[in-house]
């Protein structure tokens, strides 16, 4: 039987030194940057510039946007080196695919989930994308955000699917439910954000510290 593969984590949304040494110190493979202003996770490049240079070799930074314009994205991949660039609103795959071209950076797309019938958009992401992302369809109210709303989806809609490129499971994980989380979508790599904060937008270098030991031995 093959070895099954340990689980990476991202922590994403880290805004300040002290949770992205917890992120580090605990394991996490990927640490996420917000660059969207609505979200009390956004922070500006330089801050951006200031967390990267304290990204150990190995771990990957990881910027996330939602339906960014070009001289957005510039202006932050100018100041901040990504290894990988999370595209988190509407997307299309050909924006992907310009993306892509104009910054030749790797590209994850982050696929809402409501019901099986958004599952088809993720097939259609991966003909370009290099990593999936799925994570719960945002409440239907205007205050929510398009990712970090603290809800999952129905998990088994992923039970035993497989898909074209990498992907990441998000949405409404925290440390109590990982495991569960993992063993049910044979996910390989969690996303996680408002599950390790102990208000909105600041991580509790505890609660990070509990949730990459949940998954350590998985």
């Amino acid at each position: 039987m093959p070895v099954p593969k340990p689980v990476s984590v991202k922590i994403c949304g880290l805004t300040e030194p002290l949770s992205l040494h917890a992120a580090v110190a605990g394991g996490a493979r990927y640490v996420g940057f917000v660059f969207y202003p609505p979200s009390p996770r956004s922070i500006a490049p330089s801050m951006g510039a200031e967390l990267a240079r304290l990204v150990p070799t190995g771990v990957r930074t990881v910027g996330l946007f939602v339906d960014p314009e070009n001289d957005f994205l510039e202006h932050v991949v100018s100041q901040v080196p990504f290894d990988l660039i999370q595209l988190h609103g509407k997307e299309t795959p050909r924006r992907i695919a310009e993306v892509k071209a104009a910054f030749n950076i790797p590209v994850m797309k982050a696929i809402k989930v409501g019901g099986s019938e958004d599952l088809a958009a993720a097939l259609e992401a991966a003909e370009v994308a290099d990593r999936l992302l799925f994570d719960a369809k945002p409440p239907a109210k205007v205050s929510a955000l398009p990712g970090g709303n603290g809800i999952a989806f129905d998990w088994t809609l992923l039970a035993g699917r497989s898909w074209p490129k990498p992907w990441m499971l998000s949405g409404g994980l925290k440390p109590e439910n990982a495991a569960e989380a993992v063993r049910t979508t044979g996910a390989t790599a969690l996303d996680v954000s408002s599950g390790v904060e102990d208000r909105p937008g600041h991580k509790d270098p505890e609660l990070i510290r509990r949730f990459l030991n949940s998954v350590a031995g998985l």
